[in-house]
């Protein structure tokens, strides 16, 4: 029982801290509404957090499709983490994602607060219950507008919002792979375990509550050093060589994503204190297996840590203004409202999970390219204002599949606190702002280094858009003018990037000279970092080895940025030692007529690239 009570009141509260629900805290703080993020465990970050160490997937499918990789607020935290830890220990990275939060202005975090209940008024949300264990208070939180970022969807039902769980039938949308008929499977639960090689024999004693398995159980589910299985595992239920694969791990330093449960259970939430002990049952098992029951070489090795907190992968849907699905990811869809995208195969688990001997252990319907999510499927159709962020948001089984994922949900969480924040703003809502202002939006996640495919910048405000654009040098493809074409990232065959020949003694300058003279406030520069390969932490020894330690080569590191005026130097900042792709400098009004960008060194690469310069 709680022995104090407290109330606090914002504008906008996010039940979940997950990276969904930090990017959607993050964004509404910034675009200037006062912000809570409610979160119920004692750390941020959910399924990427050191309670389950899942590593952060998303559109570009284990770099198999290129420049998709997601950037925003989700950008800015993996670049952090890769700055100040190189060596992707999760417990750090707990702490980078902590941060993230505490020292961003207008946004106040509860960890270790669970929402108990909620104070409904006039079919809204007024506000919600917390009890914080670890102060013995009961904090009553109102707000304006809420976003649901709890995965399992349990603030929208608590509200009365509809939802939905398992498959839709084939018909409901005219998905070609949906089940004839619908039903209520689900995918299962994880839990992940890290393995490490002692250089000595080290022996392992089962447990008696855990399960044995055998060879021709687990002939499905690859789990030797040695094996290296297409799909991660899955059975590929569509082959294109173009669509983007998932490649296989099964390095048993880090095992497996294939030990899941739930699906099978009548409700994966009401059961869940029963799914993790089955899921203990299964880890121990297999480890034993791999250790006892057949010879995979692994005398060395030595359970080093086994996750205690699952990681969940599905439950309850929220209905939302459309339900994304099969058709829209397979034709690549952009939709007029849309704010984020995603890439992910539908990689759809089978139901009995490890106990599912006979089957592999997903099947993959791979798809080319990337497909766009609409605003509409990110705010409930039915309590005025509630929002969505992350696993529940406004789906069909199948595009939850590939739209789960966190890459995927991060993005979407930074496009949802955006608008939260113009809700608030304009005194609207969340259906409001998509149907009144949605350009807006649209732009304001472009500004923020968001991507929206098939979207371009096209800000009235931005004074480079008019500007005319040289350089010192340039490459075939990397003209200066890229700059201001309104794409920041490769797309295709376009670099869509000013790149310089190799940097000399002085470096290689950008310039861009104004239409006429003008007070500038704010440059906005975006460098190149990699967008087609991985940059999270992982517990993944093949994963990790493939990235670079530290930065991305290609990000610039050292550069210095002078406005001028009929040739005088007016205002110059000089940066050493830059570790993100979007860099925003603030000046008092220079009145200026050109900008430019001095580049003396990367981290890395031995020439200057830059995607984009606005300037206000």
């Amino acid at each position: 029982m709680a022995t104090r009570q407290r109330t606090a009141e914002y504008d906008v509260v996010v039940v979940g801290g997950g990276l969904a629900g930090m990017c959607a805290a993050i964004a509404a703080a910034r675009n200037g509404a006062s912000t809570a993020i409610v979160q119920n465990r004692p750390m941020f970050g959910g399924c990427a957090s050191s309670e389950v160490r899942m590593h952060i997937v998303g559109a570009n499918c284990h770099a198999s499709k290129e420049n998709l990789r997601e950037t925003g607020i989700l950008e800015e935290i993996l670049l952090e983490n890769k700055r100040r830890n190189p060596h992707a220990v999760f417990p750090v990275f707990d702490m980078i994602m902590w941060e993230k939060v505490h020292t961003q202005e207008n946004l106040t975090g509860y960890l270790n607060s669970n929402m108990d209940d909620i104070v409904m008024a006039d079919g809204k949300i007024a506000a919600i219950i917390c009890n914080q264990s670890t102060t013995e208070t009961r904090f009553t939180i109102r707000g304006k507008i809420f976003v649901d970022a709890t995965g399992h969807g349990t603030l929208s039902v608590m509200a009365g919002a509809a939802s939905r769980m398992g498959s839709e039938g084939r018909d409901e949308f005219g998905e070609p792979s949906a089940p004839p008929e619908p039903n209520d499977d689900t995918m299962g639960n994880s839990l992940m375990f890290v393995a490490a090689d002692r250089g000595e024999p080290v022996a392992f004693v089962k447990p008696e509550w855990a399960y044995t398995f055998t060879e021709q159980d687990l002939r499905y589910r690859p789990h030797a050093e040695e094996i290296i299985s297409h799909a991660d595992g899955g059975a590929i239920v569509e082959e294109d060589k173009d669509g983007g694969r998932l490649p296989g791990f099964s390095s048993v330093d880090s095992g497996y994503w294939w030990i899941e449960l739930g699906g099978q259970y009548n409700d994966i939430i009401a059961e869940a204190e029963d799914v993790r002990d089955e899921l203990m049952r299964c880890v121990y098992g297999i480890w034993d297996h791999l250790k006892n029951v057949s010879n995979h070489g692994l005398a060395n090795y030595d359970l080093e840590w086994v996750g205690m907190v699952p990681g969940c992968r599905e439950s309850r849907r929220i209905e939302g203004d459309y339900i994304l699905n099969e058709n829209d990811i397979r034709a690549n869809r952009v939709f007029d409202d849309a704010v984020a995208y995603g890439g992910w195969a539908m990689d759809n688990h089978v139901r009995c999970g490890t106990l599912d001997f006979d089957k592999y252990p997903s099947e993959i319907f791979n798809f080319k390219g990337c497909y766009t999510i609409p605003y509409r499927c990110y705010y409930s159709r039915d309590v005025d204002n509630l929002m969505l962020a992350g696993r529940d948001i406004s789906a069909s089984k199948l595009a939850f599949a590939s739209a789960r994922v966190m890459g995927t949900c991060s993005v979407g969480g930074q496009a949802v606190g955006t608008a939260a924040a113009m809700a608030v703003r304009y005194g609207c809502s969340p259906r409001t702002v998509g149907r009144e202002h949605i350009r807006e939006l649209q732009q304001t996640l472009l500004k923020q280094d968001c991507y929206i495919p098939g979207f371009l910048n096209e800000d009235e405000d931005d004074l480079a858009r008019k500007a005319r654009v040289e350089a010192s040098s340039q490459t075939p493809g990397g003209e200066a003018a890229n700059v201001v074409n309104g794409v920041s990232r490769g797309e295709e065959n376009r670099k869509n990037c000013w790149e310089s020949m190799p940097l000399g003694g002085g470096g290689e300058t950008l310039r861009l000279t104004l239409e006429q003279p003008a007070g500038v406030r704010e440059v906005r520069l975006t460098f190149d970092t990699d967008l087609s390969h991985e940059i999270m932490p992982s517990i993944t020894k093949i994963v990790r080895d493939r990235q670079v330690k530290g930065l991305p080569r290609e990000l610039v590191r050292d550069y210095t940025l002078t406005l001028r005026r009929d040739g005088q130097t007016v205002a110059e900042k000089e940066v050493c030692g830059n570790g993100q792709r979007l860099n925003v400098h603030q000046f008092d009004a220079a009145l200026c007529d050109e900008v430019l960008v001095t580049v003396t060194g990367t981290h890395g690469l031995d020439r200057a690239r830059i995607y984009e310069v606005r300037i206000y």
